[in-house]
């Protein structure tokens, strides 16, 4: 959704039920100027910009992987790399 300065001042109430949904694009001068969210989506915002859920997603990634994750590194192990041989022309 996108509304005016004006009409969000007006319309305060219903620019934070509405940001509970998606966020609100506020427009000032014809340009966007703001977005409203809701606290919930700006908690998971700040989680992603720390890298705490990134790590998050690192862990459970190995943890579902571990098997595939190790028969890799078992096939590295005994056998290097596969374009170890290769040339650069």
């Amino acid at each position: 959704m996108k509304i005016s300065a004006t009409d969000a001042k007006n319309r305060l109430g219903q620019v934070l039920d509405e940001a509970q949904r998606a966020p609100v694009f506020i427009e000032k001068a014809g340009r966007r100027h703001c977005v409203v969210i809701s606290s919930e989506r700006y908690e998971h915002l700040l989680k992603v910009e720390s890298g705490e859920s990134m790590a998050l997603r690192r862990r459970r990634f190995n943890e579902r992987y571990k098997d595939w994750l190790a028969a890799q590194q078992q096939q590295f192990d005994a056998h290097g790399l596969w374009n170890d041989g290769l040339q650069v022309w």
